[in-house]
């Protein structure tokens, strides 16, 4: 098990000796203890990748892909050990890291490993006697810093179109959960990445990842976490004006209109809020029940909440798993009591289970609370757990209303049998991703980010190569009559 530092093709202590403990959420014992970056740290894995660029970005882009190919490779070989690591570490259930994790991380690879000599620029028609073309160029170094709720997963989304464009990358995983980023550090040396093309850093959001987001030398930041830390991102951000991409919080509305195949949208709407315990950005975490069918719905929805198999994430019948620490299992807990001083209704859940193999572990029973207005802080604020917020609404003009009524705009579901409403929605509501009669699906060819408090910048897809490079424009004069403007 990797616990160091990743540097210039090296696995190194830091620079000051220290280290943190990386926590088993299931019962809160330590796994390892981790190195901690601190600026030093940062100033030798940016000159690291300022050393590589130059080769790594004129290695023929076939060649880069052929690297990021060997590493899905490597990484589907590999996949019981990266799926462990990745369930001992954050809580997800060993299942879902088997089906979901694992694969989208090699998917997201191969994806833009194929993309890399694909990618091309365009030829623009201009006046006559002149040829106008673009290049796609890289950035340079790139700072990135992911959050500790899909770790694995998000090493994808961000390193593989920035290293398919040509790019050096300074990573920080999340303090908390960092040892599957390490992993795929330890596979990215055995695919052949040259050294220094990829750093990866384990240190506090305060120390290490404040100071790659102010780091002259590194020529930009992408960002996954909270809207609030966001905004210091920007701020820290402004010293050498990098470039910026930040994807952050949600509160996703899951809408089911009177017309739903219920069965489908009880299901999907579960699935949108309890998997990964809630803690994603685009969780349906505001359900939205057309008043004719909320009282059926609910009917079936809080039976199935409650029936959900909470437990041990290494164990395979486990359905849900643990919070990943237990400052968020406190935090999460807090809103049962917001929800109760807001006059809402307790429907389920809303404590840690009874079973005392749980009990010294971070969880939280799906909860389930019936707000008293779409503008309590229960329907506005992210809680990012297993906790929904219901809602109702009397026609399209008020479930539009409330949908768009937050300053969040990451992703927004719904479900109907009507055609021109669907369409209507997936243009109005105010987002940047819509799911019609499903909730939560991600691949690496379609963007992904929001608008709004959401932050803004999209992964995956062409969108995400875009991101990662900038655009030069070519003019050449094909003609030898055309004189200068001015003549001699």
């Amino acid at each position: 098990m990797r616990h160091q530092l990743f540097i210039d093709g090296q696995f190194v202590g830091a620079l000051s000796g220290e280290t943190q403990p990386t926590l088993n959420p299931h019962d809160n014992s330590v796994i390892a203890h981790v190195a901690m970056a601190g600026r030093a740290d940062v100033d030798l894995a940016v000159a690291a990748a300022q050393r590589a660029f130059p080769a790594w970005s004129r290695m023929p882009a076939a060649e880069r892909g052929r690297i990021l190919l060997k590493l899905a490779d490597l990484i589907e070989a590999n996949a019981e050990e990266l799926a462990r690591l990745e369930s001992l570490d954050t809580g997800h259930p060993l299942r879902d890291s088997r089906m979901l994790d694992v694969p989208r991380t090699a998917a997201c690879y191969r994806y833009f490993g194929g993309m890399a000599d694909k990618f091309q620029g365009e030829t623009i028609p201009v006046e006559a006697g002149f040829l106008n073309y673009t290049l796609r160029e890289p950035v340079g170094v790139v700072g990135q810093v992911v959050p500790w709720n899909f770790p694995l997963m998000f090493t994808s989304w961000k390193m593989a179109p920035a290293l398919a464009a040509g790019n050096t990358i300074v990573m920080k995983p999340a303090e908390i959960t960092p040892l599957s980023s390490l992993k795929i550090a330890e596979l990215m040396a055995q695919a052949g990445m040259p050294a220094g093309v990829v750093n990866i850093l384990p240190g506090l959001g305060s120390v290490a990842g404040q100071y790659i987001a102010e780091h002259p030398g590194i020529a930009k930041i992408a960002f996954t976490g909270s809207t609030a830390t966001g905004k210091r991102v920007v701020q820290a951000s402004a010293g050498n004006l990098k470039k910026v991409q930040l994807e952050l919080g949600g509160k996703g509305a899951n809408i089911v209109f009177e017309d739903a195949n219920l069965a489908a949208a009880v299901n999907g709407a579960a699935w949108a809020i309890f998997h990964n315990q809630g803690q994603a950005c685009i969780a349906g975490s505001r359900l939205m029940l057309h008043e004719k069918i909320a009282d059926a719905f609910l009917e079936k929805f809080i039976p199935l909440a409650q029936s959900i198999r909470l437990g041990n994430p290494m164990d395979e019948t486990t359905e849900m798993g643990p919070l990943t620490s237990a400052l968020h299992q406190q935090r999460v807990l807090a809103y049962v009591d917001v929800a109760r001083s807001e006059g809402g209704e307790l429907l389920a859940g809303g404590k840690p289970p009874a079973a005392a193999d749980l009990a010294k572990g971070c969880y939280v029973e799906p909860t389930i609370v019936r707000a008293s207005s779409w503008q309590d802080r229960v329907a506005q604020e992210e809680v990012f757990g297993p906790f929904v917020t219901v809602l109702t609404f009397k026609d399209d003009a008020q479930a539009l209303q409330i949908a768009n009524g937050t300053d969040y705009g990451l992703g927004s579901g719904l479900w109907t049998a009507n055609l021109q409403r669907a369409h209507r929605f997936a243009r109005d509501l105010q987002v940047g991703m819509v799911w019609i009669n499903s909730y939560k699906r991600v691949n690496p060819g379609s963007p992904f980010g929001g608008v709004g408090q959401s932050g803004y910048g999209r992964e995956m897809g062409f969108d995400a190569m875009r991101e990662y490079t900038q655009v030069k424009s070519v003019w050449v004069n094909v003609d030898a009559q055309i004189a200068p403007h001015y003549p001699r």
